[in-house]
């Protein structure tokens, strides 16, 4: 019968502690877990206008008509903000535009960002209000295909969903797997 040598065994023992550490890490180790991102929804708004600081800013939650004009330094002169309108929650790519009525009363308006703005944010775009121009700025998408797709939404009186894209002259399964994150329909 042949032994191991001393030199063998402990390579033997060391290989054997390796794989058993490998199959622990593999198997049975799990390092605690981060929150998820989706936990935090990251809200992007534009404030224009009449503010101290126009610009685009970014909230880690859900933010209000307030928190959107305070973060913007708030108006350049003091006028009333009805309490019910400024508590109301802004989604994510939203546009507020404030405007002075008289030296007392301001105006709201809420629109859309414009699309390179959205982009750049990845934010995606309505499929039902977009312009050719504007799916000329999604990689993938040139002036014909463009042209297609806003033809292709007026002759079905709009998008009811992004998978309909597939539908479009010169976008098959590959080109939609590539443009499907860009957009989204809004009811």
């Amino acid at each position: 019968m042949k032994y191991f040598s001393i030199g063998q065994q402990w390579t033997l023992v060391v290989s054997a502690l390796l794989i058993l550490g490998i199959l622990y890490f593999k198997f049975y180790y799990h390092p605690l877990l981060y929150p998820q991102e989706e936990n935090i929804r990251e809200t992007v708004i534009e404030v224009i206008g009449e503010v101290q600081k126009p610009g685009i800013y970014t909230f880690q939650n859900p933010s209000t008509l307030r928190d959107a004009i305070e973060k913007a330094g708030g108006l350049k002169e003091p006028a009333f903000l009805d309490k019910g309108l400024s508590s109301e929650f802004v989604e994510t790519g939203t546009l507020l535009t404030i405007k002075k009525e008289s030296p007392q009363e301001v105006k709201i308006k809420m629109g859309r960002m414009a699309a390179n703005k959205l982009l750049v944010f990845s934010i995606p775009l309505d499929l039902n209000r977009v312009s050719a121009e504007d799916l000329c700025l999604i990689p993938g998408i040139g002036e014909s295909l463009a042209r297609e797709m806003v033809a292709h939404r007026e002759r079905r009186r709009g998008f009811r969903s992004v998978e309909e894209l597939k539908n479009v002259k010169g976008i098959g399964d590959k080109k939609y797997q590539n443009l499907k994150a860009f957009f989204i329909v809004q009811k």
